[in-house]
């Protein structure tokens, strides 16, 4: 990892990873205060929009399949959130179509993967659900579009990217929360993603615009995940617990409520902060971004408990 001051007082920038053909852009950035604010980490895994021409080369639509598969754009809510709070935040540099951060390293779709698997033990028992529906470690294909790639990915370019980006990534946001855990008594990740709209938003069966996951209570404690709805109810977000979104691999590795460490995801539909055509930051982002301010600030307020000094949650 490399460090620089972000230029803000007590505070710390740190770039770490590659990211495979892209003359040296970091493949993650990682934004902390020296001394934490909060106990509370906002992860982006998938807001990668860093593209090497050599990735772009071998996609077959890649103007269409790349903002298809990032969380568009919702790094700009967790960077103000983060702002406003004082939370710690690591964001993806690295886009999705090269690797995704949320699957287990051992989630590869083998059928495009060509030459040695430096590493590996082909198996079908080690390919996931994900893998079967094409969005694996490496995603393949998206409804409607189909192949995403021109040829099939060698084994040594998928080892790259997994230790140079998948692993320095997770060893990050790994030290991150164990760090902050140590000084306070206990940590939460938060980490974001963005939806599609799920349905219709009118009615009495109006869809969620926001879902909390927390792999069904393994993940998180399950007063977080309750503060957490009620907070959203609060202040008038239609929500949902667990689906269609429970979490991944992200909880799975770094939830650990018996050790003091929750780990929770939190889905924003993108028709709430996106343009009309969910490409382009639209009217709604700070709006958006004004609520997730208040969440982090309620869910800190129950994980630090009654801290002298702490500020209290907004409303």
């Amino acid at each position: 990892m490399s460090e620089r001051n972000s230029g803000l007082p007590d505070s710390q920038a740190v770039t770490g990873g590659a990211i495979p053909g892209g003359e040296g852009q970091p493949a993650y950035l990682l934004h902390r205060q020296l001394t934490s604010a909060i106990p509370v980490v906002i992860a982006v895994p998938h807001a990668g929009r860093d593209y090497p021409a050599s990735l772009v080369n071998r996609m077959r639509h890649p103007g269409e399949a790349a903002p298809r598969l990032e969380d568009r754009y919702v790094d700009l809510i967790a960077r103000k959130v983060a702002d406003a709070t004082g939370a710690a935040l690591l964001v993806a540099s690295a886009p999705r179509a090269m690797i995704d951060l949320n699957r287990s390293p051992e989630d590869v779709d083998w059928e495009m993967i060509a030459g040695p698997r430096t590493g590996y033990v082909r198996s079908r028992l080690a390919v996931g659900r994900r893998s079967r529906s094409g969005l694996g470690l490496v995603p393949r294909c998206l409804p409607g579009l189909g192949e995403l790639w021109r040829q099939r990915l060698p084994g040594v370019e998928l080892s790259r990217r997994l230790e140079q980006v998948h692993t320095p990534y997770h060893l990050a946001l790994s030290q991150t929360l164990e760090g902050l855990r140590d000084r306070w008594g206990a940590a939460l990740l938060l980490d974001v993603h963005s939806m599609p709209p799920l349905g219709p938003k009118t009615g009495e069966d109006a869809a969620a615009d926001y879902v909390v996951g927390d792999r069904f209570g393994a993940a998180c404690e399950s007063h977080l995940a309750g503060a957490a709805l009620e907070y959203l109810e609060a202040n008038g977000a239609r929500a949902a617990h667990n689906r269609p979104y429970a979490g991944g691999y992200v909880l799975d590795r770094h939830g650990a409520p018996a050790r003091g460490i929750s780990a929770m995801q939190l889905e924003i539909c993108r028709a709430t902060y996106l343009d009309p055509q969910l490409r382009e930051p639209g009217k709604g982002l700070d709006r958006v971004a004004d609520l997730v301010t208040g969440l982090a600030m309620r869910l800190a307020q129950e994980v630090a408990g009654n801290v002298r000094g702490f500020p209290q949650a907004a409303e």
